[in-house]
């Protein structure tokens, strides 16, 4: 690459991104450094925003070294004479970098789509006999993304585990007991109705209780920890993170999530910012470890198997893939221990939650 020779201690890439740091007057200047030699500048550490000098030029944070004084008295760069020492613009000792800094708004930064994949629909066409009309899938899951800390998340950690917020199954419907819909169903019409909020102008506490009162709206309220949730949302909120890492975050955190790999999300001039993890989330805790278990029996996966990172293969069993499964192969043990964990005291606190949701129910 003609970077990389160009600027033979690390690939520098320079952004110019006003929407990435809110408030700042002018465009800001970034640099970017393959500290690691693997091609991009996408991992903890290796993009950073540049200071601004008191000569109203700016210096590169990676790499930066104090200047020294030579025997007559003047500054110079230990890195080399190439490089200008400089004052930072607040005050303080000039300081050098071999790693520079250029406005590049004139080359913006390329956004990878984000998957859109809404999931099997749970409740679709029927005949006459109440026979399904579509295509039947057992343990189907949602292709979705969340990005770790990274140039397009202002360097936060999307991804990061919150704890189990969901709980494993499926709840009755608050306006109909014999609906059934799915948790994760919940999840995603609760994280879009709380970024939707907070991108109108809603404060991330609204926000976060729009979203959650979308989520109890459609699922058993037992299903969620409600004020867990407010406060995971009110956090990835204001990280910047959007409504598919909310999405991912709070499945994955509860286990509902496999992990399929790491791919670009946010590229400029061909050189990777800004890393994404493609997932498959499911509707269940056991969903996920079924799938997991019994992909690798079923001939039909063995090529394609979970897809890609960037475009994840999350399709259901067929009704004749399930009976094949030989349930005596698979190791079940993550979903016993989490039952057989649960306290006597739990269950019923639970019970009783969910009988209380049950009158409630009808009495309206």
């Amino acid at each position: 690459m003609k970077l990389l020779r160009a600027f033979p201690l690390g690939l520098i890439l320079l952004v110019g991104a006003v929407s990435l740091f809110p408030g700042t007057a002018s465009a800001q200047q970034l640099c970017a450094v393959d500290l690691n030699g693997n091609g991009d500048a996408a991992d903890d550490g290796e993009t950073a925003s540049c200071h601004l000098t008191g000569a109203g030029g700016w210096t590169c944070p990676i790499g930066e070294t104090p200047c020294l004084a030579d025997q007559g008295g003047a500054m110079r760069c230990p890195l080399g004479d190439q490089y200008a020492c400089a004052v930072p613009a607040s005050g303080g000792a000039p300081s050098c970098s071999a790693n520079g800094c250029i406005d590049t708004s004139a080359n913006p930064i390329v956004e990878e789509p984000v998957v859109d994949d809404p999931g099997v629909e749970a409740d679709g066409a029927v005949d006459a006999d109440g026979n399904c009309l579509g295509t039947i899938e057992i343990f189907s899951g949602r292709a979705a993304r969340c990005r770790p800390a990274g140039l397009s998340t202002t360097f936060q950690n999307c991804c990061k585990d919150k704890g189990k917020i969901v709980k494993d199954g499926m709840g009755g419907s608050i306006s109909s007991i014999t609906t059934k819909i799915a948790v994760a169903k919940g999840v995603f019409t609760g994280m879009k109705a709380a970024y939707t909020a907070f991108k109108a102008g809603a404060t991330a506490s609204q926000a976060a209780s729009a979203g959650a009162n979308a989520i109890i709206v459609g699922i058993d309220p037992t299903s969620i920890a409600i004020s867990l949730a407010v406060n995971f949302m009110i956090d990835l909120l204001l990280q910047g993170c959007d409504q598919q890492d909310m999405e991912v975050g709070m499945l994955r955190g509860s286990g509902m999530c496999h992990e399929i790999g790491s791919y670009c999300s946010s590229s400029i001039l061909g050189v990777c910012v800004q890393k994404a993890r493609g997932h498959c989330c499911f509707n269940t805790k056991l969903g996920r470890i079924i799938q997991e278990q019994g992909r690798p029996q079923l001939k039909a996966f063995a090529a394609i198997g979970w897809g890609t990172a960037r475009q994840p293969y999350c399709r259901g069993f067929s009704p004749q893939e399930f009976q094949s499964l030989d349930f005596s192969k698979m190791d079940l043990s993550e979903y016993y221990t989490e039952i057989e964990a649960r306290a006597q005291s739990e269950i019923q606190i639970e019970m009783k939650d969910k009988i209380d949701a049950h009158m409630q129910t009808i009495r309206n």
